[in-house]
């Protein structure tokens, strides 16, 4: 029974990595790296997830593969698969500052604008700065990526910059050296914001047991990483410019 569901799951996943994607309108784009609890053969090995919300407000899974987050190559070939199959350019695309994920879309989709996942940001700023200074840093970053409107964002960012620059100039350059693509969600509608400002939607529900994961003991199959999944409605309607 065992062998006949892995393969009907083998061939349903080979059908959802093949489907066409012409007749779907993807608007936003979420990328991001996903490090499953199952040792693979590769250590550095993770899935990568692009979820899609199309014009009229639902997200779903667009694809999902093995490869290295970091890569470039490794988003291009999943970028330039979608593409094969019909993906139009989305509009905007929101990721992790560090992934190979913008490389690759700058050469697939070259038009599409770039937003980059506040939650990531926050954890690098930080990781830059001490500890004791973590509490105002946090309030201060919240000033900016929660503005009412992008002049308010930007009076923030001149205030973060003057309190930690001269003393921490490497966690404010994280913020200064980004901003374009930082706050590139104010230029969208404000009911959208909140699902543009990060790439959590890509990241896989706590379970109950999550504070004490269990790892397989030997290397898992990279075969059965990869697995079709389709994502929840989004509550919001979307247009293209």
């Amino acid at each position: 029974m065992v062998t006949k569901l892995t393969e009907q799951w083998k061939t349903d996943q080979r059908a959802f990595a093949e489907r066409s994607l012409s007749d779907v309108d993807y608007v936003y784009l979420c990328a991001d790296g996903v490090h499953v609890n199952i040792r693979l053969e590769e250590h550095k090995l993770c899935l990568l997830v692009m979820i899609g919300v199309r014009a009229d407000g639902h997200k779903e899974l667009v694809a999902l593969a093995d490869g290295y987050r970091e890569s470039t190559e490794s988003w291009a070939n999943l970028l330039r698969d979608g593409a094969r199959r019909g993906m139009r350019a989305p509009v905007l695309a929101v990721g992790d500052g560090a992934l190979g994920f913008w490389g690759a879309l700058r050469e697939v989709f070259p038009d599409t604008r770039e937003q980059h996942c506040w939650f990531h940001k926050i954890g690098n700023v930080l990781a830059a700065l001490p500890k004791s200074a973590h509490p105002g840093a946090k309030k201060a970053l919240a000033e900016i990526w929660n503005a009412e409107e992008k002049r308010h964002a930007l009076d923030a960012v001149k205030a973060f910059d003057a309190a930690y620059g001269a003393k921490f100039p490497k966690a404010a350059a994280k913020i200064t050296d980004d901003l374009h693509e930082l706050l590139a969600f104010y230029d969208y509608p404000a009911e959208h914001w909140i699902h543009l400002r990060t790439t959590n939607p890509s990241s896989p529900p706590s379970p109950p047991c999550a504070t004490a994961p269990r790892v397989a003991k030997g290397p898992g199959s990279r075969a059965a990483g990869p697995a079709p999944r389709r994502g929840s409605r989004l509550k919001i309607l979307i247009h293209r410019s």
